[in-house]
């Protein structure tokens, strides 16, 4: 997708936004295997859009966050029949009350992933927003716009990055349940651990995207 004007400096920094601190403790685990192009931010913003606005914009006007890339990432429930726990989302627009915003640089982020975490299914396309958690007939109700994927935190994430200033961005989840493993509690069920297993291997794909975001742009 459309390419966003990315931060100067070496060392520029990455800011991973999640809601829970499941998803914080996942991300966290796994940046070891990583190699980042600057300092990194696991932001854990809490639940929901607005949660995440506050969150996001605060972090954003810290000193020295500057054109920091942002990524959204954690859990989400898939849209799509056949999905399945364990499954990746790579946004190619997120979409809230506010309009859509288009991500940066999708089919690095979905190439890259599959080198991360090989075998897994990667699918690409709108990651549409909520206030709340969505199951049943509303699932079926957003499918039909063309979303294949909803959370409750990427587009107001994306939105707030935005908002702060021109930078790349990006929204990454892993399905945690489908139309077909709906569950009750993450990480309580084999599909919650499997989740958590794929969203702990992820890093390296995020600083891939993250070093090409720092370079010049034609």
């Amino acid at each position: 997708m459309g390419r966003s004007p990315a931060p100067s400096g070496p060392s520029a920094p990455l800011l991973i936004a999640c809601a829970l601190g499941i998803e914080r403790l996942a991300l966290r685990g796994g940046r070891a295997r990583g190699d980042a192009a600057g300092p990194v931010t696991v932001l854990r913003t809490g639940m929901g859009p607005r949660n995440a606005e506050r969150a996001v914009t605060r972090a954003l006007a810290e000193p020295g966050a500057g054109g920091a890339p942002v990524i959204a990432s954690g859990f989400c429930a898939g849209l799509t029949p056949g999905m399945h726990p364990g499954d990746l989302i790579v946004a190619d627009e997120t979409r809230g009350p506010d309009g859509s915003t288009p991500c940066t640089d999708t089919g690095l982020l979905v190439d890259a992933l599959r080198r991360a975490v090989p075998g897994r299914t990667v699918h690409t396309g709108p990651l549409t927003g909520s206030d709340h958690v969505v199951r049943g007939q509303e699932r079926v109700g957003l499918r039909t716009t063309g979303a294949i994927a909803v959370d409750m935190e990427s587009a107001a994430t994306l939105r707030s990055a935005l908002r702060a200033g021109p930078r790349p961005v990006a929204a990454v989840r892993v399905v945690v349940d489908a139309p077909e493993h709906e569950l009750v509690r993450i990480g309580t069920v084999r599909g919650g651990i499997s989740a958590f297993r794929v969203l702990r291997a992820v890093l390296p794909a995020f600083y891939e995207w993250h070093r090409s975001s720092l370079l010049p742009r034609r």
